[in-house]
This record gives C-alpha cells, sequence and structure tokens, in this order.
C-alpha cells in the first residue's frame, strides 16, 4: 500500500456539523464527505521537495512553510476527525490549519520561488531522483515537484480566497 499525502479545504461550519455527527454517532463516524473539488493528493511530490531542500540546504523558511502546509498546526480540537471514514489510521490524525493560518501559508507558497529553490537539482533524471529520495522513479522529477507545489499552491490561493479550513493527513 502506498501512502500519499492528503490534504482538504472545508468551512468551520463544515467541521462543526462533523463534530456534531460524531456525538451523535454510536461509532463517533463524523459523516466525513468533503466534495471532490476540495480534497488533494499530492503524492510523494512535497515530500520529495522537503528531501532535497534538506540535502541541499534550500532556503529553510520555504522548507518550514512547506511543512507546516502539509502538517498543518498543533491542537485545533479535530480529534473527532481520528476515524477510519477519514483516514486509514497510518500516522498521526488529521490536522488542522484555520482560516487565518490558511491565508498565512498561502501567501508563503505564493512567495516561494521554486525556481531557486530547486536550483541545485541535478540534470541526470537519475541523480535528480536520489536528490529527491526518489530511487527508482521513472519520468522527469522537476516537472513531478514543480507539478506536487503547484497543485499545493493553487489548493491554497483559493483556500484562502474561500475563507476555508484545510486539514492535512497521510493515507
Amino acid at each position: 500500500m502506498a501512502l500519499t499525502q492528503q490534504t482538504a479545504r472545508v468551512s468551520p461550519g463544515y467541521l462543526d456539523r462533523c463534530r456534531a455527527t460524531a456525538l451523535d454517532s454510536p461509532d463517533a463516524a463524523p459523516g466525513w464527505d468533503p466534495p471532490e473539488t476540495d480534497l488533494l493528493d499530492t503524492d510523494w511530490g512535497l515530500w520529495g521537495l522537503l528531501w532535497y531542500g534538506r540535502r541541499v540546504g534550500a532556503a529553510l523558511e520555504a522548507r518550514a512553510l512547506i511543512v507546516r502546509a502539509i502538517h498543518g498546526d498543533p491542537g485545533g480540537q479535530v480529534g473527532f476527525l481520528d476515524h477510519d471514514e477519514v483516514y486509514d489510521g497510518y500516522g498521526d490524525p488529521p490536522r488542522l490549519l484555520a482560516p487565518e493560518a490558511v491565508r498565512d501559508v498561502s501567501r508563503g507558497l505564493d512567495a516561494i520561488d521554486l525556481d531557486e529553490y530547486l536550483a541545485a537539482l541535478p540534470a541526470s533524471p537519475g541523480e535528480a531522483a536520489d536528490a529527491c529520495g526518489f530511487r527508482g522513479f521513472n519520468g522527469d522529477v522537476r516537472e513531478y515537484l514543480v507539478r506536487h507545489f503547484e497543485a499545493l499552491r493553487v489548493f491554497y490561493r483559493e483556500a484562502a480566497e474561500r475563507g476555508l479550513c484545510v486539514l492535512t493527513w497521510i493515507d
């Protein structure tokens, strides 16, 4: 089973409804079912971007922001989402970024110069894959990293514009 990075955009009201549903459900099921358009699976792309960034000493601020975008903030009172209806139980339960934090993360992601961040990425496909921890990866590593980072950037930008929360987890 392959694990991937998951994110979801939801309103604070949606979280309140899920919390109430979990309290009323015999098995604490939160009734989790956000629209597909508000879900994002970034596969391993962002993990590779972080792996590479640590290896080459890429901008610490950019790395910290990516970590926050995919790991959420501590707290957030979303323990009711620690349910197999939401995620498969691997790793930590979903974590929350409240709307204010989403706006901060969105602004930060928009400010990252990805070309500068990836400046030391080797041109050789095999070396680039190794630099990102992707042994055996077939394909254009740079394109893969950029595609997933851009998807995250757009996802957060829309969440910020809509005043939504973002939840993150590994599934």
